[in-house]
């Protein structure tokens, strides 16, 4: 080989290496935060001494933490992801995920943030049946009724106190009123990692939340499954929570955003 030439062996196992480093990072999860090695090598399906040498060195570089026998997506990244977001239109990002879930489920699709004692809409995909749950940018709705505003109180305890702390208003006939069985089921949502509703705001109608975080851990906002419950009933509700937790985390992790650390539930 010539002087200077690169060696072709040698940029082939540098991205074997990168291949396996980014399959371990990918097997971490908003509902699977933490995993001991073990768990990583069944995740992964990387051999058990490329796991302990890979997330070792990990370690050391800051890309991972360990406490005690579990592993974490390592603070440091966090400090790169706030960098790369910096730039990043939230909207840009959103907006095509909520294509591909309209796409998938059939059904409406919508991304809400937080606006004082209200949720609002702020990117939507609508569905093409004619029966439709109403839905455009811009819409408010107050903050005790529907999923996505059971997933937005999930994960800010302060202001969920904020709102169990006022008259919540019966806007249909399944609206929760009791402030102490709207603080349950708000853990209850945390607990899981997702809500569904069902005729909370709209007699007939259901949802299916997930939260998406920002590089601090915090919860940026909630993506939504939306539609009348003649076509979402319970059962197919929860057979689409792993596509909206997978679509939720998706979002998160292209704008640089990371898993918050375990805390109390409200």
């Amino acid at each position: 080989m010539a002087h200077g030439e690169a060696d072709p062996s040698g940029r082939q196992q540098t991205l074997l290496v990168l291949n396996k480093i980014t399959e371990i990072l990918n097997a971490f999860t908003l509902t699977r935060p933490a995993m001991t090695l073990g768990e990583i090598q069944q995740t992964t399906g990387l051999p058990t001494s490329t796991v302990q040498r890979l997330v070792s060195n990990m370690v050391a570089q800051g890309l991972l933490d360990r406490v005690g026998d579990h592993i974490r997506i390592g603070i440091r990244m966090s400090y790169w992801a706030a960098t790369a977001r910096k730039d990043v239109d939230v909207l840009a990002v959103v907006n095509p995920v909520l294509k591909d879930m309209r796409d998938e489920t059939t059904e409406t699709a919508c991304f809400f943030t937080v606006e004082q004692n209200f949720r609002v809409c702020i990117a939507v995909a609508e569905t093409h049946h004619a029966l439709r749950r109403e839905m455009y940018v811009g819409k408010v709705i107050p903050l005790h009724v529907g999923s996505a505003s059971r997933v937005l109180l999930a994960w800010n305890p302060a202001l969920a106190e904020k709102v169990l702390s006022t008259p919540l208003e019966q806007l249909a006939d399944r609206t929760v009123t009791s402030a102490d069985e709207l603080r349950a089921l708000i853990a209850h949502t945390r607990s899981d990692g997702y809500a569904i509703t069902a005729g909370e705001r709209d007699d007939s109608a259901s949802g299916l939340s997930a939260p998406v975080f920002d590089s601090a851990g915090d919860i940026l906002g909630a993506v939504t499954i939306s539609g009348p419950t003649l076509r979402m009933p319970r059962r197919r509700c929860e057979e689409w929570i792993d596509l909206l937790v997978g679509y939720a985390e998706q979002i998160t992790r292209t704008l640089g955003g990371r898993p918050p650390n375990p805390s109390p539930a409200v």
